[in-house]
């Protein structure tokens, strides 16, 4: 299967320059400092802004709210990666870019400077020389993440695209499984799909594997010794950026021998949960409000809540808002959301958790996966 190309159309790179400097602008700053590093699913603000999927290293994206972007790498990194990608003009290749930025905030009278990734993706080498300089740093990753939150039709069409990737390779798996074989081969099942579709390093995989249809709360890398038997449940969480470098999270779970009481009740649960969330997921809803009445189902059966019910998600693998308490930010339409409620029951033996990706819709939330909530057995197709 021969991919499309993603490259960002001219009107969406002005879009997102445009977004990230009206956001900077209304905080007062001078400029905004995109980070990213290779870390999974950091990458993304700096592909975002500029284009340049990261290969090794790090690297910036500095908006002036009045002027040109410019990019800034790490010069041992000159020959890593395809920097012909960067839709950025101006780009510099510093012996350390925190010393480089510096320079750029002293010459260009910059004073106040918006940072996203300040306490996961910039290195402390670049921090000591930047909180040293002349310029104020200020956190700023919820208020990028806000402004990229809606995205564009042109966005859509890449999220969509990682969905029907993300599809691919997990109905690959359910048509690999075999009792005797190992985790890890499956996991290698879907990560061919998703090589072989232009995900290059934006996958995350783990599994949630049991016996006599139940597993344990903790998600683990696949075992390439652990072979799979028909009693057991297998859960596949896997998450991808297509090519476009939006990322989605899809996974169903598998039980060719079914399941325990206690799991089915959890997917009793899990039905309710989507029902709902399908009604709030809507324009004018808060994220609070789509966390407590999407999680009601779990929490009136008891069960305990594990991970965070669910965050936002686009070029970054996790962005803001989260899904959960004290999210007051009011959804609009064309947000796109992970939901995945960990249940677990209270004696901590047993969990229930999958993933789906929605969009915020004018009167309701879309599932983009568009499969049902329920159990496989590992004879079904896409469109089952």
């Amino acid at each position: 299967m021969t991919e499309p190309e993603w490259t960002p159309s001219t009107e969406e790179i002005d879009r997102r320059h445009t977004t990230i400097r009206a956001a900077g602008e209304a905080a007062g700053l001078d400029a905004v400092l995109v980070c990213g590093s290779e870390y999974t699913g950091f990458e993304g603000a700096v592909a975002y802004a500029a284009g340049f999927r990261i290969l090794h290293r790090y690297a910036y994206v500095l908006v002036p709210v009045d002027g040109e972007p410019v990019c800034v790498f790490p010069q041992e990194a000159r020959w890593v990666g395809d920097h012909g990608e960067t839709f950025v003009d101006e780009r510099a290749f510093a012996p350390k870019p925190g010393d480089w930025l510096v320079d750029r905030f002293r010459e260009a009278g910059i004073g106040r400077v918006g940072v996203y990734g300040l306490d996961y993706a910039m290195p402390i080498r670049d921090f000591e020389a930047l909180a040293e300089g002349p310029a104020e740093l200020v956190r700023f990753d919820a208020e990028f993440d806000l402004a990229r939150a809606v995205k564009s039709d042109e966005e859509l069409r890449s999220v969509r695209h990682s969905m029907e990737i993300n599809k691919a390779g997990v109905f690959a798996v359910f048509e690999a499984y075999e009792p005797g074989k190992t985790e890890a081969e499956l996991m290698g099942v879907a990560e061919g799909v998703f090589a072989s579709r232009g995900t290059a390093r934006l996958t995350m995989d783990m599994v949630l594997t049991g016996p006599d249809g139940a597993v344990t709360p903790e998600m683990t890398f696949p075992s390439t010794t652990r072979r799979v038997a028909d009693t057991d449940l297998l859960i596949y969480g896997l998450e991808v950026a297509g090519p476009g470098g939006h990322w989605v999270e899809f996974s169903r779970p598998l039980a060719p021998g079914g399941v325990s009481e206690e799991t089915q009740r959890m997917m009793d649960a899990y039905r309710e949960h989507y029902e709902i969330v399908a009604e709030v997921m809507k324009e004018g809803a808060s994220a609070e409000e789509v966390h407590r009445e999407g999680s009601a189902p779990f929490t009136e059966r008891n069960y305990k809540l594990g991970h965070v019910t669910g965050h936002s998600i686009g070029m970054t693998m996790i962005e803001l808002p989260r899904i959960g308490e004290g999210s007051d930010v009011t959804l609009r339409e064309n947000m796109v959301f992970s939901m995945h409620p960990h249940a677990i029951s209270a004696d901590e033996r047993s969990c229930l958790y999958f993933q789906e990706t929605w969009r915020v819709g004018a009167t309701a939330g879309e599932p983009l996966s568009g499969v049902p909530c329920r159990f496989f057995d590992g004879s079904e197709t896409p469109a089952a």
